[in-house]
């Protein structure tokens, strides 16, 4: 028997070899292609997230975002709307590319009247009429839109289109301009906490300087006057004030116990308002007020100039100042006064055991060019207590929302009075009180000033010949 040889099958592998190693091969070339893409794709959103660490021009860094959206995408135009912190467009960093044919959609979209408003970012409708006007201004270009979110804030919209074809988004592509646009929400987010840690470091600069400034206006000692004893101090809060308390000689010439025995004055005032226009107002005033002491003018008439004299830079300042002005002569003991609406200053009796309030009529230091100002008289006897103060101790806030208020520092003021302390301790006795009424570590919301003078209950009446005698030694 004669074999036969086999019949070869048509779909051998010999057959198919040359069709099955083209199939690779093109296979193979997409694998190349999607491999490059995919690689430079992933170069692109590094060297963005690169970019975003190294710059610090954020208009820069959001000039780099419609170029890689774009390019991550394939397609020729992108446009990114950022929004600014209240939510509004924020016009100064608009960013579209091809920059020639996207001229009129940034002036339309800068000039889009409902997106000028605060809040509009949040507000959906507003924003999808926003898409809407955007897909007018690119007729014929297929569009993809998304939101540029950071920490759950809308900081703008970023879209891609392409005039010139249509445009088909994987997901993959929405995907990488997702990327895109949070990289854009990070650094818009980013850009607006440096600007308010930049507002916050210029605040504390000038609260730096108006602490420095009010510092200086303050004396850093109670000067040495015949038969009395002072005390002073400033306690100032966070926010710096317009706290002011000044003892003037009004014969500076005099030196030694003759100055001790001259007429002295003896003002505390406080600007209303904080911060350093507060503090400069009160620099001007306490130059002016030192000129005018030196006139030897009584007390209303000092106010009166001084009030004149204010009037224009307080006016500009939008700003009025409350002062209470007093001169003390050592050898009669008669203390004069006149008062621009501040606290009226308390006086404890130490014969009656009693506290009244040395008041005057007069308006605040600024409200009008024509004002009058009492004037009043009191004679201070051994064993008195005088207290100035400013509305930083009656209107400091207390742990259960009360203020500190008149009535509790009259009570204060009685009990240290009558324990028989120094100006010195009745000055302790009340700021102590005061620490306790606010609370442990508790800062105070304005600056809180007091002065105390005491008339030492020993204090006889030099003679009037004793003197004569000693002014003309």
């Amino acid at each position: 028997m004669i074999s036969k040889p086999p019949r070869r099958h048509p779909s051998s592998p010999a057959r198919n070899a040359a069709p099955s190693h083209q199939a690779m091969g093109a296979l193979r070339q997409l694998f190349d292609s999607l491999s490059r893409e995919q690689r430079r794709n992933q170069e692109l959103l590094v060297s963005l997230a690169f970019a975003q660490r190294s710059f610090t021009n954020l208009q820069r860094f959001l000039e780099l975002i419609p170029i890689v959206a774009a390019r991550l995408v394939g397609v020729e135009g992108a446009l990114l709307v950022p929004f600014q912190a209240d939510g509004s467009i924020w016009r100064d960093h608009l960013q579209a590319i091809p920059a020639a044919s996207c001229q009129d959609v940034l002036r339309r979209v800068a000039a889009y009247e409902p997106g000028l408003s605060v809040g509009f970012g949040t507000d959906e409708d507003q924003v999808s009429a926003m898409d809407h006007l955007v897909r007018r201004l690119c007729p014929g270009s297929a569009l993809f839109a998304t939101s540029v979110v950071s920490r759950g804030r809308p900081r703008g919209r970023l879209y891609v289109f392409d005039p010139s074809s249509g445009l088909t988004c994987t997901d993959f592509q929405r995907r990488h301009v997702q990327m895109v646009a949070d990289l854009a929400g990070v650094a818009i987010e980013n850009d607006q906490l440096l600007q308010e840690a930049r507002r916050h470091e210029r605040v504390d600069r000038q609260l730096s300087i108006g602490a420095e400034i009010q510092a200086q206006l303050l004396p850093d000692r109670c000067p040495v006057i015949e038969g009395v004893d002072l005390a002073a101090r400033c306690r100032p809060a966070f926010q710096v004030g317009g706290d002011y308390y000044d003892f003037i000689p009004t014969r500076p010439e005099l030196i030694g116990r003759r100055r001790e025995r001259g007429r002295w004055a003896l003002v505390m005032g406080d600007v209303m308002g904080k911060g350093v226009p507060a503090g400069l107002l009160m620099t001007m005033l306490r130059g002016m007020l030192r000129a005018e002491v030196l006139s030897g003018l009584p007390p209303d008439r000092i106010l009166h100039d001084l009030n004149q004299l204010a009037q224009e830079d307080l006016a500009q300042s939008h700003r009025f100042v409350t002062l209470f002005y007093s001169d003390f002569d050592p050898r009669s003991r008669r203390l004069r006064y006149a008062n621009a609406a501040h606290n009226p200053p308390l006086l404890w009796r130490a014969q009656h055991r009693s506290i009244g309030r040395l008041d005057a009529a007069g308006l605040l230091i600024g409200l009008q060019p024509e004002a009058d100002y009492g004037l009043g008289e009191v004679r201070l006897e051994p064993g008195d207590v005088l207290l100035y103060y400013t509305d930083g101790v009656t209107e400091a806030p207390g742990m259960t929302g009360d203020r500190f208020d008149e009535a509790r520092l009259i009570r204060t003021l009685d009990m240290a009075c009558r324990s028989g302390q120094g100006s010195q301790g009745i000055l302790e006795t009340l700021f102590e009180r005061l620490d306790r009424f606010v609370g442990k570590d508790q800062q105070l919301e304005d600056d809180a000033s007091m002065v105390v003078l005491k008339v030492p209950e020993a204090v006889t009446l030099p003679s009037v010949m004793a003197s004569s005698s000693s002014l003309t030694s």
